[in-house]
């Protein structure tokens, strides 16, 4: 089979592998779609969040057939489409462990979720990074029509974000510099994006001058993490999803206390995995705007190095089609 893998840092290469056996309690997947992440880019880089050892097979965005089942499985069957989680215990599937951006690839099935049928491979392989959106929104609790919103950062989490802030009905504003990302959120139900210099005047004419309910920071740029404060209305509530380490900036506490603000933080999206699927499977979003690249197995460097230059794109995808045969069963 071919395979992306990360040989050493700052080294990808197509490689040709064995097909992986499975144990009893495993399930072969033939992947269909695998983004690539800018987690994947740390990866890379030698720079991840928990320990880790090349050679490894990245790929946490998927969606895949199940091609074989191991004889103690029950969940799944031979041809059920599927996604999966990608934090298992200690592990992170597609880092510490080899992830699903090979042509096969081993899985539990305590991972796994059926991909419902009004969801493409494409879309599948979207349900992490939207996701992580959800378990925002949920945690910042009971978003709806009566709430003026507000993403700062329209990278592929904030622009999730704006598809399920839309689709729960809150008026919706993007903040941010690019104008091909503002477009994006548009087309994802943004009632309007706009460039952070004109946040402010946009905010007071789409609140009547209240602020926004809920404040949703994307971007993890700690000067942006700052002025969710200044946009938030009284009693808003504020989500931080935009990851940073280590980086500050002034900002005014104060507003915490006069404002009676909410802030939550949240980071990946436990727990939330079947409302999700259920979320997506409902309300119609369409994600595709998101995927701005897509490539094929071969071509998988060339999906890595598009996502690291982060130019012009948004999500890469690697499209896989290798037969879905029904393996020997362990």
């Amino acid at each position: 089979m071919k395979a992306l893998q990360f040989v050493e840092e700052d080294s990808a290469a197509v490689r040709d592998l064995d097909v992986p056996a499975i144990a009893a309690d495993e399930v072969l997947i033939a992947s269909r779609r695998v983004g690539v992440c800018h987690s994947d880019i740390e990866l890379l880089e030698g720079r991840y969040i928990i320990p880790f050892e090349y050679p490894v097979i990245p790929g946490h965005e998927w969606s895949g057939e199940v091609a074989a089942v191991g004889s103690a499985v029950t969940e799944f069957e031979v041809g059920d489409r599927v996604v999966g989680e990608c934090v298992i215990g200690d592990d992170h599937f597609g880092f510490s462990i080899s992830g699903a951006a090979a042509e096969y690839f081993v899985a539990k099935p305590a991972w796994l979720h059926r991909l419902p049928s009004e969801l493409s491979w494409a879309a599948g392989a979207l349900v992490e990074p939207f996701s992580v959106a959800y378990y925002a929104l949920m945690r910042v609790g009971n978003v709806n029509g009566s709430d003026v919103l507000v993403v700062l950062g329209a990278g592929p989490i904030g622009l999730a974000v704006t598809a399920a802030a839309a689709a729960l009905g809150a008026t919706t504003i993007v903040v941010e510099p690019s104008e091909e990302r503002r477009a994006v959120a548009v087309a994802l139900g943004a009632v309007e994006a706009v460039h952070p210099d004109d946040a402010a005047a946009t905010l007071d004419r789409l609140s009547g001058s209240r602020g926004a309910d809920v404040v949703v920071e994307c971007s993890g740029r700690p000067e942006v993490m700052a002025t969710a404060l200044e946009l938030a209305a009284f009693r808003g509530r504020i989500a931080y999803i935009g990851i940073d380490v280590g980086r500050s900036a002034p900002a005014p506490l104060g507003l915490i206390q006069s404002k009676e603000l909410t802030i939550t933080g949240s980071i990946g999206s436990p727990g939330v995995w079947p409302q999700t699927l259920r979320f997506l499977a409902s309300s119609g979003i369409d994600l595709s705007p998101l995927i701005t690249h897509v490539y094929g197995i071969d071509e998988a460097t060339d999906a890595v190095a598009t996502a690291r230059a982060q130019r012009g794109v948004i999500k890469a995808h690697v499209e896989l089609s290798a037969p879905a045969p029904v393996a020997p069963s362990a």
